[in-house]
């Protein structure tokens, strides 16, 4: 039996300092919000991208608009051809992208392929001006050749451990641990 050790490693006060400045640079990068669609990964990832719209509206005075992103039909263990995804509605039709700079935002980058799966749903409904990336924790570990533009923290880790991002929408706290 083995004894799990819990190490917090962004509290309440941590994740708000990052995604505050996340969204500095988000509006530095993109010379204002302008055109900008932002797309949050369920579960968490929907959750980080409002709340980092909201820091850019008090930045810059106007909204952004975001939208959630559910990308179980794209992920590589259960794909469906996209003509099948078409056929079957699971194209997501608020994805208004064509001409537009998308942000994914997600939790966690480990190995890249849920950004993956939810970079061919975006191209799926259209082909946007630029796709940027958003993470509140890179852990490393990449299997596909994918690079977030914004991360709030890098955690190096070895793949017996686990990232786990607690948010008060979905957990009732704000927490990011290291199980090892």
């Amino acid at each position: 039996m083995t004894l799990e050790q819990h190490r917090i490693l962004m509290d309440e006060t941590a994740i708000r300092r990052a995604l505050t400045r996340i969204a500095h640079e988000i509006v530095e990068k993109n010379k204002g919000i302008d055109n900008c669609l932002m797309i949050g990964i369920r579960t968490r990832g929907i959750h980080l991208a409002e709340r980092v719209a909201s820091l850019i509206e008090e930045i810059e005075g106007k909204p952004v608009e975001v939208i959630d992103l559910d990308i179980t039909a794209y992920r590589d263990d259960r794909r469906a051809k996209k003509a099948d995804r078409a056929a079957s509605g699971m194209v997501d039709e608020r994805l208004k992208v064509e001409g537009r700079k998308v942000i994914l935002f997600d939790d966690v980058l480990y190995t890249g392929r849920t950004i993956r799966a939810a970079m061919d749903a975006v191209m799926d409904c259209g082909r946007p001006e630029l796709i940027q990336l958003g993470v509140l924790v890179d852990r490393g570990h990449r299997e596909l050749p994918i690079r977030p533009d914004y991360v709030g923290k890098n955690v190096p880790t070895s793949r017996q451990e686990e990232i786990r991002v607690f948010l008060s929408e979905v957990d009732g706290s704000d927490k990011v641990t290291l199980t090892h």
